[in-house]
């Protein structure tokens, strides 16, 4: 039996409907679960700065024990009643550095001590939005590790600066200050020459020379954001 016009129009419109508001009943349904994976990669990532993570580590537990998380101004001052958490550094990226929230994580020993910083930061590269965090040793100087990510730079070659074992590597030990200013870290163009004795500079990625400058330049705006933090800290350790 055909059906007339009316009906198949009307048919589909309440199928529409009834599947869209199924998927937004789920999509709701899912918010604080997918909230909460966010939330706990995010922490893992700023784990992995300082300290190599094992099959079953419980992420959460460290993180709570290990991490203060807080927020400064430009100027280095704590932000007080702002959760760390609750700053979008992609959104805060866009505004001028002087104007920006600027979350903090300090690691801490079992005596409270101040062992290493982690520090959010963000840019562009070759294509789209590089992102990631930088740990300092507690000199607030030397560079413990890096954790970089990207959005859509090109296998095999930008891709790369999500390297664990090779580009992230390099920055080890490599220094963001000299003689009181920010020098920052910078990777080279070109890929196999020893950097080891030069504290500000890292070996490149063949082939992707603009995603390396998206990496240098996120680096010097950043650290120029939290520069303030970071001398005020310095001055008061020693």
């Amino acid at each position: 039996m055909r059906q007339s016009n009316s009906y198949i129009i009307i048919y589909s419109a309440v199928l529409t409907i009834v599947c869209g508001g199924l998927l937004a009943l789920a999509a709701e349904g899912l918010k604080d679960k997918q909230q909460a994976n966010i939330e706990l990669e995010q922490k893992k990532n700023i784990l992995s700065t300082v300290m190599e993570l094992k099959e079953g580590d419980n992420i959460e537990e460290i993180y709570n024990k290990r991490v203060k998380a807080f927020v400064i101004d430009f100027q280095g001052n704590v932000k007080e009643g702002m959760l760390a958490k609750d700053v979008a550094v992609a959104s805060e990226y866009k505004k001028p550095r002087e104007e920006r929230l600027l979350p903090i994580y300090e690691f801490r020993s079992d005596s409270g001590k101040i062992e290493f910083v982690s520090l959010p930061v963000y840019g562009y590269g070759l294509w789209n939005n590089i992102w990631g965090y930088v740990a300092l040793t507690a000199d607030l100087n030397t560079i413990q590790g890096v954790k970089f990510q990207h959005a859509g730079e090109t296998p095999g070659l930008g891709a790369r600066i999500e390297s664990d074992g090779t580009v992230q590597g390099r920055y080890k030990g490599k220094k963001v200050f000299e003689n009181g200013e920010v020098v920052s870290v910078v990777m080279q163009k070109g890929e196999g020459k020893d950097y080891s004795n030069d504290a500000h500079s890292v070996d490149g990625m063949s082939g992707a020379t603009l995603t390396g400058k998206g990496v240098n330049n996120m680096l010097k705006d950043y650290f120029a954001c939290y520069k303030n933090y970071l001398t005020k800290n310095q001055t008061a350790s020693n």
